[in-house]
């Protein structure tokens, strides 16, 4: 065979070869999980180091690889079709078409970027220091091909508004995602989800009720308040004057409990106005985000909420937020309520008045309105425009409502019909 023509086909692999692993360096460093790389850069891995120096340069990076791929397949298509046409004649350049289409696609392209898909970190690992010398070289050539790309760019999105994922949303993005091929629990993700909304939701949303408030009046005699406090399962509890809307401070167990064992045991001896502490205002528009970081500061662990006229509207402890964030605290059997969703044989359920809309959501998979009401009870009145009387039902967001128990003006219980159970569930 004519040296000339082996040593062209030798070159014509090389080439495919060089080809291959552009296109897979390509979709490594484009799929490649940035956190990750950053966490091993952090760790002091050298190669995740260039990863990410390259990443900062991703535009000029792809411009770089892309040109020196086209170089390659343009030089390999070239080289293929002189050695077919000198075996073959004019008929030559139809043979090296068709044979270099399917040698760049299959080779060059797919194959490799499918392997770089699925191992797209340690592609990207490995890839990374003959990358940077391409970079190096082909960057300037390809900051010019950059230029008429970008005034194209600018003239097309000229008037549009650009839309942005944020940070948050990516990470809800993927732990969503890795939720839903089961690498991360159910409970794990609502943590993380409910971590990542606490710049979202407000203090008004979480806090205790006024209805629900354990409060003490400070009139009433030491013994008597002594004795309610450690009845009560709080460790702090708010102290009222006049009316149970006008809070006046905050007793903590452990003051009173100091103070008895210094008057030798004698609780009618303690006074108790000596011992509470002036309570703390919050709007009921604080986020949670901002109340936690308050809770720090001050090293506070209970705020009396109030809405924008002062009016006494519930109270925060640091616990309702850790709650949020990791589900119910309640450790003493004693101590907790009951629960608030019942699950029906016919697939409904019974739902507490006071159940938080966004709790159901998050731990029943449902997708109910959350921007109306904090509560099922909320989210019913706000739909019906009225107070409903028991036996009302209503469609919200395609589950059904209907109201079972009424205490005054509180809807105490509701009987929720999932979409998926609306079929099943016999007339009431």
């Amino acid at each position: 065979m004519d040296p000339n023509i082996t040593f062209s086909i030798v070159a014509i692999v090389v080439l495919l070869v060089i080809s291959a692993g552009m296109s897979g360096s390509e979709t490594a460093l484009t799929a490649a999980s940035r956190a990750r790389i950053h966490h091993l850069a952090r760790g002091g891995n050298r190669r995740a180091r260039i990863v990410n120096w390259l990443l900062d340069r991703r535009e000029q990076l792809i411009s770089a690889v892309l040109l020196g791929n086209n170089i390659v397949n343009i030089l390999a298509s070239s080289l293929a079709t002189s050695v077919l046409i000198h075996l073959f004649g004019q008929a030559g350049v139809a043979y090296a078409t068709a044979i270099m289409t399917v040698l760049i696609v299959a080779f060059g392209e797919v194959l490799p970027k499918t392997y770089a898909i699925r191992s797209a970190d340690r592609v990207a690992l490995a890839v990374a220091p003959p990358l940077r010398v391409v970079y190096w070289v082909l960057s300037p050539l390809a900051a010019l091909v950059l230029i008429p790309v970008r005034l194209t760019l600018r003239l097309l999105s000229r008037g549009r508004p650009v839309t942005l994922v944020s940070p948050v949303d990516e990470i809800r993005g993927a732990v969503y995602l890795h939720a839903a091929t089961g690498a991360i629990y159910k409970h794990d993700r609502n943590m993380i989800e409910s971590i990542l909304e606490l710049s979202e939701i407000e203090v008004g949303d979480v806090m205790v009720h006024r209805t629900n408030m354990v409060t003490i009046d400070i009139d009433e005699p030491s013994d008597k308040i002594i004795a309610e406090l450690l009845a009560c399962p709080y460790s702090r509890v708010p102290m009222w004057k006049d009316n149970p809307d006008n809070v006046v401070g905050v007793l903590h167990v452990k003051d009173v409990l100091r103070a008895i064992q210094s008057a030798g045991g004698d609780a009618a001896k303690v006074n108790v106005r000596d011992l509470i502490v002036a309570p703390w205002f919050v709007p009921e528009t604080t986020t949670l985000r901002e109340q936690m970081n308050a809770f720090r500061r001050r090293h506070q662990y209970l705020a009396i909420v109030v809405d924008e006229y002062g009016s006494l509207q519930g109270l925060v402890s640091l616990a309702d937020i850790l709650e949020e964030i990791v589900g119910d605290l309640a450790a003493e059997p004693e101590r907790r309520t009951e629960p608030s969703v019942r699950r029906l044989p016919d697939g409904r359920y019974i739902v507490s008045g006071t159940a938080v809309v966004r709790d159901l959501n998050r731990d029943l998979e449902w997708n109910l309105p959350e921007e109306d009401a904090a509560t099922v009870a909320g989210l019913v009145i706000n739909a019906a425009e009225e107070l409903p009387e028991v036996g009302q039902s209503y469609k919200i967001g395609g589950f059904g409502f209907e109201v079972l128990r009424r205490s005054q003006n509180q809807i105490i219980s509701l009987r929720v019909t999932p979409p998926a159970a609306s079929e099943l569930a016999s007339p009431s």
